[in-house]
């Protein structure tokens, strides 16, 4: 492929190999949400706990939710299961997750509500987490990546403010505007207790990380910088001064027109693309950097000819330089288990042409 190394002959996943800009035989696969309530053994588990929170924090159940979609479809990556919430959670912004309705938090809207908070993030709070990363890393064959995540600042930040799930965060953005130095603040806390909870994340096996920014999306220009952009690069650079060899990907959905300077900005290994994303353009615009993406869970919902066409043209499209396929964001839970394997196959079954290098070279796949 354009502007990858030469591949290197081990068992290392093709997740990692993508990462790293080596050449593949064929498409790295898995999938966001990958674990969850479209599968029957998911939900088998889930009646079994009391809630939510409690598959997160029972590192048996964890690790067995995360090894699920592993056993039934052979992703190349099995991701955590864990929630972008548990870092506010141990933070002391206690959180409960509502049957049907979603996360609600106690609001920090003030500086006496910021007072309140720990200084830092209880790591006996988080300690379960590690300990499922350890139990998976034991698990898994060497193939198979383990990822780990954790929420942006601004998206966890913006729950905490507005107290539960939104579409536009209203409460959340004018607390930033009327409150600088309180948001800042906020955001400054959550960005060291995210630099800490992934670097334990390392420590305890993770291969991989990714950092899920899901309301992106919802700022203007400025404050995507401020808010969005300059945290997550903190914290990359962070890891990246520990722990060079460890990937990291990052998801800033809704992000659009902003993709190439956040790419310039931060020193990620690989850029998870949302639906919206128009791939052949960013792929010229980036083509050396890795990046996932991105179909439409609607059309894996939908299933048939249709899902496997437009999976074959997102690989099309991102096939000159390094990439991994995924979603534009996560699995449907009425998505039918059987389009989830009909995709996977569809997309392990497809070979990837070894292309020039810039050098004038042929790749080795």
């Amino acid at each position: 492929m354009a502007g990858m190394k030469q591949a290197e002959s081990s068992t290392k996943s093709l997740v990692l190999n993508a990462l790293q800009g080596q050449s593949v035989s064929r498409p790295p696969i898995w999938l966001m949400r990958q674990a969850g309530r479209y599968l029957p053994e998911y939900r088998a588990l889930r009646a079994r706990a009391r809630s939510f929170l409690d598959l997160c924090y029972t590192p048996e159940l964890a690790f067995e939710i995360t090894m699920q979609p592993v056993r039934r479809f052979g992703m190349d990556a099995a991701i955590l299961f864990s929630d972008i919430l548990l870092v506010a959670d141990a933070l002391g912004c206690a959180v409960t997750f509502v049957e049907g309705v979603g996360p609600k938090l106690e609001p920090v809207r003030s500086t006496a509500d910021r007072a309140r908070l720990r200084p830092a993030a209880d790591a006996k709070k988080l300690a379960p987490v590690y300990a499922t990363i350890r139990a998976l890393k034991h698990e898994l064959p060497a193939e198979t990546a383990l990822i780990g995540f954790a929420g942006a600042p601004w998206t966890v930040a913006a729950y905490m403010v507005e107290g539960e799930g939104s579409k536009e965060f209203y409460a959340a953005r004018a607390f930033a505007r009327r409150e600088p130095a309180a948001f800042t603040g906020l955001i400054e806390l959550l960005t060291e207790a995210t630099i800490e909870h992934l670097r334990a994340q390392i420590g305890a096996g993770a291969d991989v990380l990714q950092l899920f920014d899901s309301w992106a999306g919802v700022l203007p220009e400025s404050e995507f910088r401020r808010w969005c952009q300059e945290p997550v690069a903190r914290i990359v650079r962070a890891l990246k001064e520990e722990h060079s060899d460890v990937p990291i990907i990052a998801f800033p959905r809704g992000a659009g027109l902003h993709l190439p300077s956040f790419a310039d900005a931060v020193p990620v290994d690989g850029l998870s693309l949302d639906t919206t994303v128009p791939v052949a353009a960013l792929r010229r615009t980036l083509p050396r950097l890795c990046l996932q993406g991105n179909l439409d869970p609607v059309a894996l919902l939908a299933g048939g000819a249709g899902a496997l066409e437009e999976a074959e043209r997102i690989v099309a499209a991102l096939a000159s330089g390094p990439f991994i396929f995924n979603l534009g964001h996560g699995v449907l839970p009425e998505t039918d288990p059987a389009a989830v394997a009909a995709l996977v196959a569809h997309v392990r079954s497809l070979q990837l042409p070894c292309v020039p290098s810039h050098g004038g070279e042929r790749d080795a796949c």
